[in-house]
């Protein structure tokens, strides 16, 4: 029996359409290598290390060869406090990005809408601090509010002292938002700078109030770059050290300060890692949840 003319050329066709996708499948997957390496060696064999010394023996190197869950017993000891030093990481955290979303807003509509050829030099001066260590910032705080520090040696000139402000948890929130700030402005800004400027002028022309279009136009369209800034800034506010051990002068004790101990002084890697952990779970579930609410499509311009 004969062929069928149209239908040999479509399974023709067929036939090379589906060797030109496993091409583009082959060129895409090789392109993908070196990322899928750099995750797979600085990503993930890091944290299955983790993971696995987690339910090592405590006080052992016996990784891969031992299960045991005796460190996540002794972490959940109703005797054990260590839950406090995971509430003030999660808590000061949550009020470093409450105070940041505050303060970052106007400056980011700022440098969005306001500022024209000035909001250039605006960001270098936000993005220069990040070029010296943390540290050194840190420690020149230190050297401001220190007693008989620039300060208060300023203040003593007019008869009066500085605050006694050193040490103290409100010190290390205000390190905290001082060092988390460029993260939080700046993904901010990119969502107020994706605003249709049409939208926000439409509005008015119908009416609609300053406050009006801020809550019903501009801040649900610039919700992603918000929710972003606002994530970012919890993830690396949790993971905050040497805020509290520098200008709080461990007046709280945070969640990295107990894993620092037991990885450095108690050299007990597997409750180090068990802590480390159930960090790790905290702020991922979170972090879900957050992404969960955020539209990815519309943010990088598939739709």
């Amino acid at each position: 029996m004969a062929q069928h003319p149209d239908r040999s050329k479509g399974e023709d066709g067929a036939a090379q359409g589906a060797s030109r996708g496993a091409a583009r499948l082959s060129r895409g997957l090789l392109s993908s290598l070196p990322v899928m390496a750099v995750l797979l060696f600085g990503f993930l064999a890091p944290l299955a290390t983790v993971a696995a010394y987690a339910f090592a023996t405590p006080k052992t190197f016996d990784v891969f060869r031992s299960f045991t869950l005796e460190n996540f017993e002794a972490i959940f000891d109703p005797a054990n406090t260590v839950w406090r030093s995971f509430a003030w990481s999660l808590g000061l955290a949550g009020l470093t990005v409450l105070i940041l979303a505050i303060v970052a807003y106007p400056i980011a509509w700022g440098l969005a809408r306001a500022f024209g050829r000035w909001s250039g030099l605006v960001s270098v001066l936000f993005v220069f601090p990040l070029f010296v260590s943390e540290n050194v910032r840190l420690y020149g705080w230190t050297l401001f509010f220190i007693k008989n520090g620039v300060l208060d040696g300023a203040l003593k000139l007019i008869g009066a002292r500085g605050p006694d402000v050193l040490y103290t948890p409100g010190i290390t929130l205000f390190g905290m938002v001082y060092v988390y700030l460029p993260f939080m402005l700046f993904p901010i800004t990119l969502g107020l700078s994706m605003v249709p400027r049409e939208l926000v002028e439409a509005a008015r022309d119908l009416g609609a109030s300053r406050f009006m279009v801020w809550r019903e136009v501009e801040l649900p369209l610039a919700m992603p770059g918000v929710m972003i800034g606002m994530l970012l800034t919890f993830v690396l506010a949790v993971g905050a050290l040497a805020e509290s051990k520098i200008l709080g002068g461990q007046a709280v004790i945070v969640a990295t300060h107990d894993i620092e101990i037991a990885f450095t002084y108690a050299q007990n890697w597997p409750l180090g890692s068990a802590l480390a952990l159930i960090l790790t779970v905290i702020v991922g579930a979170l972090s879900l949840v957050a992404l969960s609410r955020l539209d990815l499509d519309r943010i990088l311009g598939r739709r």
